[in-house]
């Protein structure tokens, strides 16, 4: 089992001490005034653990506290895990970024794209060109999510089961087949829209490997990186450390949430590579270590560090940013300033942003307003976990970036 502990002092990595414990100072308020169960946040510099606080409930009914070992659904910060293993396919050679989708689920060829009308009778009109492997890393290809509820063709989906998750009882095979039946939102490549792009990812890299995704990810990113206690759902050993799932209660406080949070107890038929892991503080830990050190981690090399240099770049045409190449969405962080990449978005004006951070700077969160960063020109990475749905209730992603980078005095 992975393990987290502080490794140094601020001072030796050029942090305040004082003013890095106003991460504590605001995030314990959450806590005290009931719109947040409990959390845990970890910030490290130049490879060193500075900061790691656990404070709260994992389980508010039970008072089981928040530890060292509290396994969280992650959501999409599952994301990031797939577009790692679609670009380890890639420098194998077993992949291109150019390829079809359709070369590796047949139902994606001959797509339809959505132009006017409802969702009980939409136009459609071809798709001008294939969707491709880089569209799904990038959110480009002109899918979309049940739950965004601000286009027909997320109604359409609704009305197909696909919502938060899939039908009951259906496998990621035939997820992707169904939502190959549905217009697109757009033609590939015209546009940003956040989607079940890393779903079909995940099933690229099924078919690409020959494994399925679970036995991919725990040979090839999970069992290198020693994150033993992330996988698809709990088990049954892990079930009395993972984190309870919760929503706000409008008469104030906090309801749990059985219908989604459930999921997680369960044995997985759905391998959600956009949103299906649970994971520990110390084990993503690991993940983003990997990242901020070039695609390698305790003599595990994942990635080249070319590679993870590609994957953190924007990739939306011109460079542009998500205000103007995305559709307009409820969003956890700014779209403007904000580009993307491979899987994580990508900072590429942080003025233009209004957020206090750095440009270069990547990263993702999840449904459960889980979120992590990494900032490269800093030396710094930082997470901050807690399970509470949805994850724009509170602006936690912008307030960490400035708790931690308030406290940089070098």
């Amino acid at each position: 089992m992975a393990q987290l502990k502080i490794d140094t002092e601020p001072a030796e990595v050029g942090v305040d001490a004082d003013r890095l414990a106003r991460i504590d100072t605001h995030f314990r308020r959450y806590v005290d005034n009931g719109r947040l169960a409990g959390t845990t946040v970890v910030v490290a510099r130049r490879g060193r653990v500075i900061h790691l606080t656990h404070y709260g409930q994992a389980d508010l009914e039970s008072g089981r506290a928040v530890a060292d070992d509290t396994l969280w659904r992650i959501y999409s910060m599952t994301k990031p895990v797939t577009s790692v293993a679609a670009l380890m396919l890639l420098e194998r050679g077993a992949l291109e970024l150019t390829d079809p989708v359709s070369r590796y689920i047949p139902a994606f060829a001959d797509l339809r794209v959505y132009t006017s009308g409802s969702a009980a009778n939409p136009g459609t009109v071809p798709a001008t060109e294939p969707v491709r492997v880089w569209h799904l890393l990038t959110h480009t290809a002109g899918l979309t999510y049940g739950f965004h509820h601000a286009h027909a063709v997320d109604e359409i989906y609704r009305a197909k089961g696909f919502e938060f998750g899939v039908p009951r009882g259906m496998d990621l095979a035939g997820a992707c087949d169904g939502w190959a039946s549905i217009p697109l939102l757009f033609q590939p490549g015209s546009e940003w829209n956040y989607s079940v792009a890393s779903d079909v990812l995940g099933r690229v890299v099924e078919v690409a490997s020959g494994q399925s995704l679970d036995d991919f990810f725990a040979e090839h990113i999970l069992g290198p990186l020693d994150m033993t206690d992330t996988g698809f759902g709990a088990r049954p050993d892990q079930l009395d450390r993972l984190a309870t799932l919760y929503v706000p209660n409008p008469a104030g406080g906090l309801l749990r949430n059985r219908s989604l949070g459930d999921d997680a107890t369960k044995p997985a038929t759905f391998l959600s590579g956009g949103g299906g892991l649970v994971s520990t503080a110390a084990d993503y830990h690991r993940f983003t270590q990997m990242l901020v050190r070039g695609g390698a981690l305790d003599g595990a090399r994942l990635l080249s560090p070319h590679t993870v240099a590609y994957m953190t770049r924007n990739h939306l045409p011109g460079n542009a940013d998500l205000d103007t190449f995305g559709r307009p969405l409820f969003a956890e962080s700014p779209f403007r300033g904000v580009g993307f990449g491979l899987g994580v978005s990508v900072v590429t004006d942080a003025a233009a942003g209004k957020t206090l951070t750095h440009d270069g700077e990547y990263a993702w969160g999840g449904l459960a307003s889980t979120a992590f960063y990494v900032d490269p020109a800093e030396e710094i990475t930082a997470m901050f976990f807690t399970q509470l749905m949805p994850s724009s209730t509170y602006p936690i992603r912008s307030q960490l970036r400035t708790l931690v980078n308030q406290a940089l005095v070098d």
